[in-house]
């Protein structure tokens, strides 16, 4: 029996014109509605059996590009590096695919209506770029959702994410981990003991990744983490600037910052200036990313570099079949420290 946008409405217990509200992304619907609507377009498996079928077979060359903020550096170095494997440097190329960018805007829920459309449009790939929200609902729905792509023909690779356990997800996942780890170790070595630290969103798996690394640093040298030292905020420089405000507030003594990322660097050294420290004189600052600013930086920043661009053409490369997966579908990407003039010996 044939599904129609209907039967979703009445599952969904909502009109006909919620549903493709939900769907087309044009209109905005509370979260616990698009989530109904989106749980009933699952269970009755109107993506794949519905009328849409016949837009959807039109429309297989396209390739979904999902990022957190395209106006971030670390996504637009991804995204622009998939899109040219994709479709080439200048747009569509002959005989190649479409690809689509789609902002989520860091929210869960806009990113499980993507995937509901691309699903929808029976996309030849799907490429997630970026950490995960932690939150176990939304995990599940998204495992879900990406098993749903797969069966129906379409290529998943994640990109800077963490593998998907039970989907067929390719995974080219960052080593935030290590490359925290390595740049607090930098930061000891040099004498450093009270390192302020700018962590992003709580929710997000590269924020708990890299905080992760920067603590294991502080333990294997023996260097008690005060809970004061620790702030948490977006992956921007305004929260960057108001994270280190709020650090030296707490503790005027530190002698080091490490920021979420590089955006983040960029307002704690502005916050540190007009506080009266010198960089690095009397505060050290490390981000990390190496994003296109960092080295023009004053002073430049020393920070873990992410081979964004090469990570970003392997993920398309795969996504369109031109390179074989990594062995058993996941592969670490290690970053490299960069030292710069933004870390120093600390102040007597």
């Amino acid at each position: 029996m044939t599904v129609t946008l209907a039967d979703v409405a009445a599952r969904a217990q909502v009109s006909p014109a919620t549903v493709s509200r939900v769907l087309n992304g044009n209109y905005p619907v509370a979260a616990s509605t698009r989530e109904r609507v989106l749980r009933a377009v699952d269970d009755l498996d109107y993506v794949l059996n519905g009328p849409a079928s016949a837009l959807a077979a039109a429309t297989s060359d396209l390739v979904g590009i999902l990022v957190n903020d395209i106006a971030d550096p670390f996504f637009g170095i991804m995204a622009s590096a998939i899109q040219s494997e994709v479709s080439g440097p200048g747009g569509r190329a002959g005989g190649e695919r479409l690809a689509v960018v789609c902002n989520t805007g860091g929210s869960p829920e806009r990113e499980l209506t993507y995937l509901t459309l691309l699903q929808r449009q029976r996309a030849a790939a799907v490429v997630l770029t970026g950490g995960a929200v932690e939150n176990p609902p939304h995990l599940a729905a998204v495992s879900a959702k990406l098993r749903r792509l797969a069966e129906a023909g379409t290529r998943v690779v994640l990109c800077g994410r963490p593998p998907a356990p039970d989907t067929s997800a390719i995974a080219l996942t960052f080593d935030n981990r290590g490359g925290g780890q390595e740049l607090t170790e930098h930061l000891i070595g040099l004498g450093h003991r009270r390192l302020g630290y700018i962590a992003g969103p709580e929710e997000r798996t590269t924020t708990r990744h890299r905080l992760e690394g920067h603590r294991a640093a502080l333990a294997v040298h023996g260097i008690d983490e005060d809970p004061r030292w620790t702030v948490y905020g977006r992956y921007d420089r305004r929260s960057g600037y108001e994270a280190t405000l709020e650090l030296l507030r707490r503790d005027p003594s530190l002698t080091a910052v490490v920021a979420a990322n590089d955006s983040v660097a960029i307002g704690a050294c502005a916050a540190l200036r007009e506080s009266g420290r010198r960089i690095p004189d009397d505060v050290s600052v490390a981000g990390f990313d190496d994003l296109p600013f960092s080295v023009d930086a004053w002073p430049s920043l020393t920070t873990v570099r992410l081979p964004l661009s090469e990570a970003g053409a392997r993920a398309g490369r795969i996504a369109m079949g031109r390179e074989e997966p990594p062995p058993g579908g996941i592969a670490t990407v290690r970053g490299e420290l960069m030292v710069r003039g933004s870390s120093g010996v600390p102040r007597k």
